[in-house]
């Protein structure tokens, strides 16, 4: 349903999109993962027909994007990262005129039905100032679906909400997702394990990873990490050995107030390390997986030396920045 081969997209000698190809399923949740500035909303401003690229073929529903431009906007649903509100206009307002710019048929009936699919029903003659953000990304997935498509791209559509709205989104994010293709872009690597079927990690331009979420993480945390709490405080250095003396642990570090630590690969060490503790008199008070963040699996894909976060003192640390040289007064 979706085609990229080759995207590149430079603006003048800066390139934020480097020569990338993925492809989307029909009834697929791709996951378009990626820090700030990673190119996610370049690329999706490509797809969508929004900027040309500097090389490469998009195809979205079969039309070439650029090519049969129109044709292949008729197939696709929008929700940039700012969503395009008119705010003194009502909702049902905003979305019916959407709905006329695409020349839907049965207008008012289908702008009924989109705005209940969203859960914008009560809400449809308030003006779009007055409703939340959370209703205002509704509302921007209302248009974006007022023309029933068969592509759905959305550009962080939890940004800037509150924990309530954010499951509220996702819980409609998984539902249209069952009947089209949909790809969904965030820098939150739970988000995307809680609403992608697979995932693509940008970086720097490029595609970095690709996978399902859980195998994606699987790959990068080799043999998992688990977190250890102890209910006395004894000295680190004791621990730390007692716990790289365990069979089944690769290393361990402070965290916080507790302790994190590497597990070999396809090893389940939890109970040696409970009895580990239990026989230096030390009790275990909490002992649970740690998942690696997002910024660790980055940091994992793009530095040429992988830096073991368990060496160097828990999680990985960000390179300071070079202090500028100040200039002498005349």
């Amino acid at each position: 349903m979706i085609e990229v081969r080759h995207l590149t997209k430079k603006y003048g000698s800066f390139t934020a999109v480097d020569d990338i190809s993925f492809t989307a399923q029909p009834g697929e949740i791709l996951g378009f993962l990626g820090p700030n500035g990673a190119g996610k909303t370049t690329t999706m401003r490509v797809l969508t027909g929004y900027m040309p690229p500097t090389s490469g073929v998009v195809r979205v529903a079969g039309w070439d994007i650029f090519e049969e431009s129109l044709d292949a906007r008729r197939h696709i649903g929008y929700l940039p990262e700012t969503v395009p509100l008119y705010p003194d206009m009502t909702v049902r307002g905003y979305v019916d005129f959407v709905a006329d710019l695409r020349r839907v048929p049965k207008r008012r009936a289908r702008v009924d039905e989109v705005l209940a699919r969203v859960g914008m029903t009560e809400r449809a003659n308030s003006l779009i100032r007055n409703i939340s953000k959370g209703m205002r990304q509704r509302v921007g997935l209302a248009q974006a679906l007022v023309h029933d498509p068969e592509v759905l791209i959305l550009d962080e559509p939890t940004i800037g909400l509150d924990p309530h709205q954010v499951i509220e989104v996702r819980q409609l994010v998984r539902e249209l997702g069952q009947d089209r293709t949909l790809m969904f872009s965030t820098h939150i690597l739970s988000e995307a394990e809680q609403v992608c079927d697979r995932v693509l990690i940008i970086e720097g331009g490029r595609i970095v990873a690709e996978g399902s979420p859980q195998t994606l993480r699987d790959r990068l945390q080799r043999g998992g990490r688990v977190y250890l709490r102890l209910e006395q405080t004894p000295p680190q250095g004791d621990v730390i050995a007692a716990l790289e003396a365990t069979g089944g642990v690769e290393a361990a570090a402070p965290e916080g107030d507790g302790y994190l630590i590497q597990l070999a690969r396809g090893t389940d060490a939890r109970g040696d390390i409970v009895e580990t503790m239990l026989a230096h008199g030390w009790r275990v008070i909490e002992l649970r997986p740690w998942a690696m963040t997002l910024e660790e699996i980055f940091l994992e894909l793009t530095t040429a030396e992988l830096a073991a976060p368990l060496r160097s003192g828990g999680r990985p640390k960000k390179p300071k920045k070079k202090a500028a040289k100040r200039r002498s007064k005349r």
